[in-house]
Parts: C-alpha cells; structure tokens; sequence
C-alpha cells in the first residue's frame, strides 16, 4: 500500500493539508499501539510498524518537495539516492550568482531580501513543479525537483548566515 493509498487519497500533488492532517490524526487513533497493549506480541509489533509507515507517509506527504519525489517514484523515477547533476547552463549560472551574493551579504537586511528573493523564485519553481506533475512530464518535474533541493540548500546558507 502506498503513501496516497494509506490515507485514502488520489496520487496527486496538489493536497489539501488540513484535510491530510485531520486523516492522519484518525489513522493515528486507530493505529496506534496502545490499542494493542492487551494483543499478542505479534500484534504489538505490527501496530508499531504499522505506525511508523503512517508517520513515515504523514512527513512525505506533508512536504511538496518530498511528495512531488515521491509521486516520481511512484512512476518509477526514483530521485532518492541519486548523483545526477544538472545540464541547465541557466540554472548553473543562477546558482553561482546566488552563492556570490550569499557570499558578499554583510548584514540582517541583506540577507533578509536575499531570503525574500529566494522565496518568490522558489514559489515559480514549486508551481511550475506541479504542472509538469500533473501533466506527467517526469523528466522535466525531476529536474525542477533537483533545483528546488538546490534551493531548499540555499535557504539554509541564508538561515545560518542570519544567526
């Protein structure tokens, strides 16, 4: 049983959060291993490890990033461990353009319109991501996925910097 399937939902990246949290919260009550206190130690273990794939789904689709990977892997396009770097000459440049600028940021204000900017090109690149999911353009969500984690490491770069 998949992550989509666990909760009950369609395999699609647009999800509303307030309804996954409220699903999850019942799954949890349902599953969760005090209800099996009295069972057998077989029982025990299985509503453990029924719990932890719960949790486990809960995290991934909560997350866009992780649940746009995850529906690729669904597809049979696992991004998990993989080392593929990036062909977008674009993209390269943008990225060595931000690490200078990260570089040369001297103060809070600084850093906080670097972190706004980085925001508003991640929101592009989230939504682009979802249209090329639901149009399923694996290759090309793949690589919006990849840059997305390039930027997710940026933020942290900025995060640090700030404190």
């Amino acid at each position: 049983m998949n992550h989509f399937e666990l909760f009950d939902l369609p395999a699609a990246f647009n999800l509303d959060a307030a309804d996954l949290q409220q699903r999850y919260r019942k799954l949890q009550q349902t599953l969760h291993p005090d209800r099996f206190a009295n069972g057998s130690q077989r029982d025990k273990l299985l509503a453990v490890q029924r719990t932890a794939q719960l949790n486990d789904a809960y995290q991934t689709l909560r997350n866009p990033l992780l649940r746009a990977e995850y529906i690729l892997q669904l597809r049979g396009l696992d991004l998990a461990h993989e080392q593929t770097t990036l062909q977008d000459p674009g993209f390269l440049m943008a990225q060595m353009e931000w690490r200078e600028r990260i570089a040369e940021l001297n103060d809070w204000e600084e850093i906080d319109a670097a972190l706004r900017d980085l925001a508003v090109e991640s929101r592009d690149l989230q939504s682009e991501l979802e249209q090329q999911i639901n149009a399923e353009q694996n290759e090309a969500a793949a690589n919006s996925i990849r840059k997305l984690k390039f930027m997710l490491k940026l933020e942290h770069e900025l995060e640090e910097k700030s404190e």
